[in-house]
């Protein structure tokens, strides 16, 4: 019987790696771009650079009126549109504004569980343009609630020009709850003339309801944060629906302004959460069926600094590399399309 010789085993230096040859860079690779070529690939604009022309407050409560036309750091506030509280509109409230602040528009109260009797318009006579607005809650998913406010929005439809919905209920996280809120639109606009193209402004939805609790990579996987994403593209599909930026009911104060030395910045962690909230509405909606407003949902009694909420929109945005012109219509000229004189 024959065995087969071992190989002979190699000497130190024979099994040693010698290093590589390493390629040498051009030196054109530590220098800097031509003009030529930096034109053609221009740099994201630096998001402490990036700010609104101006800027349009398309949802301000009437007990927030006395901060309209406050500085938001160094921008100016051109517009607001205001919730009254009730069907009349006041006289002198363009007179209570600063003077560079025009009253673009006002908004009317009415409630979904019935049509209003008293309400006229009062545009001609005032001079400024008047919409209606109202709030959708759990109360309203009952199929006889559900029905009485279907009639109600189809009432609101042909009498206004526009229709703001304050959300109560949480219809970007609950399929359920979600399915009642499409089913309930679907039905109030299917029989409107087609001359009737009434924008419809949701507010409360962007940010949605959250848990600040939840950490981002948890967030990602929630079954809560994928029906949003779901329920933004869906809500895309009608036309005339636009979504307010509003301050979200997250139960904590809009923090100030970012703190550098602290390592868990509430305004920082309010960042990056928000943009979590803006990707999926920025790719369904773009940047063309979204609004800025200050005040936030008529179910939070508090109110709070407009200056803190512009700061975090305006940072997330800009931080999300978004051109000049996105900012400008976000922050003013989409609400001076819809909202103002036609």
């Amino acid at each position: 019987m024959s065995f087969a010789q071992p190989l002979p085993s190699p000497g130190l230096a024979s099994g040693r790696r010698r290093p590589k040859n390493l390629p040498s860079l051009p030196l054109s690779a530590f220098s800097p771009p031509s003009t030529g070529t930096s034109d053609m690939f221009p740099l994201p604009p630096t998001p402490s650079a990036l700010f609104p022309g101006e800027v349009i407050d398309a949802h301000l409560r009437s007990e927030a009126l006395e901060s309209a036309g406050l500085d938001l750091a160094g921008t100016e506030v051109a517009g607001v549109v205001l919730l009254l509280n009730d069907l009349s509109v006041p006289e002198g409230l363009q007179s209570s504004l600063t003077q560079n602040v025009r009253l673009l528009s006002v908004a009317a109260p009415f409630e979904l569980s019935a049509i209003p009797s008293d309400y006229s318009d009062h545009s001609e006579s005032s001079g400024i343009p008047q919409s209606l607005y109202t709030s959708y809650t759990a109360s309203h998913e009952a199929p006889e609630s559900k029905s009485q406010a279907i009639e109600t929005l189809k009432w609101a439809f042909s009498n206004s020009r526009l229709v703001d919905i304050d959300v109560q209920s949480d219809i970007m996280a609950n399929v359920a709850k979600y399915e009642v809120f499409e089913d309930l639109l679907i039905k109030a606009t299917t029989d409107l003339p087609g001359n009737r193209k009434v924008p419809i402004v949701l507010s409360n939805i962007l940010p949605p309801p959250h848990d600040l609790s939840l950490p981002i990579v948890k967030l990602l996987a929630d079954p809560s944060y994928r029906n949003y994403q779901a329920h933004s593209a869906s809500l895309s599909l009608f036309p005339n629906l636009y979504v307010k930026f509003t301050p979200p009911m997250w139960n904590q104060t809009v923090p100030g302004p970012a703190d550098p030395t602290s390592e868990m910045d509430q305004h920082r962690e309010w960042k990056r959460k928000i943009k979590m909230f803006i990707g999926p509405v920025l790719e369904a909606f773009g940047y063309e069926r979204i609004i800025f407003g200050t005040s936030p949902s008529l179910a939070t009694p508090s109110l709070l600094n407009p200056a803190d909420w512009y700061a975090l929109v305006r940072e997330s945005f800009a931080e999300l590399a978004v051109e000049q012109d996105a900012i400008d219509s976000i922050f003013s000229l989409n609400a001076r399309r819809i909202y103002g004189s036609r």
